[in-house]
């Protein structure tokens, strides 16, 4: 079982490393009122980052309202 684990921790560091190399051009990105330039990267990270805060918080909402 550990060496399944490592492989999917391996493929998937594999897969992040090919995204960043891809995607390492400058971007414009708006905001409402803010406008901001960053490589695609970020703007994929800071989005990921995003949706997994958003999901922990109506988790736990939902855990305290059950």
């Amino acid at each position: 079982m550990k060496k399944v684990k490592l492989a999917l921790l391996l493929l998937i560091i594999l897969l992040l490393v090919i995204i960043v190399g891809q995607n390492t051009s400058q971007i414009q990105a708006r905001f409402l009122w803010l406008t901001a330039e960053m490589p695609v990267v970020v703007l994929l990270f800071l989005t990921t980052m995003g949706g997994f805060g958003a999901g922990m918080l109506v988790a736990l909402f939902m855990k305290k309202v059950g």
